[in-house]
This record gives C-alpha cells, structure tokens and sequence, in this order.
C-alpha cells in the first residue's frame, strides 16, 4: 500500500528511517552499488522527500499487530 514519508528518524545503527503516514517506518538507506539514495545523507535531501509515497510493506501484509486506527498526520 502506497503511503506519504511524514518525516524520518535514525534507527540504533545510525541508518535512516522514513516514518510513513500509516504509522510504519521503512529503511531509506544509501549503499551503493545495489541502492543509490544520496539525498538521504543531507537534511535538506530528506526534506526534497517529505510527501513521496513508499510501498509499506507491513501494510499490505498486514499481520504485524500494528493497525492505527486513523493515519497519523
């Protein structure tokens, strides 16, 4: 299920974190040659993102005990 990047956080290891209107987060990382995401280094490039809609995973397999009951804003 597609969803909106509302802002991000950096999980223990230091690696970027999308926070996604359903509540969920999903890696947003830059490891080069297999994921090319070098606007996830600066502030700024994370802000360009603000809105971008990601697949969520945990959202279309459901399952995860995680069901708010209204999206976050």
């Amino acid at each position: 299920m597609q969803q909106s990047i509302i802002g991000y956080h950096q999980d223990e290891e230091g690696h970027w974190v999308a926070d996604l209107r359903c509540g969920h987060g999903q890696h947003v990382r830059h490891q080069p040659p297999m994921t090319s995401r070098p606007w996830v280094l600066t502030e700024e490039g994370r802000q360009v993102f603000i809105g971008t809609e990601l697949n969520c995973k945990k959202c279309d397999e459901g399952g995860d005990g995680f069901s708010p009951a209204e999206p976050l804003s």
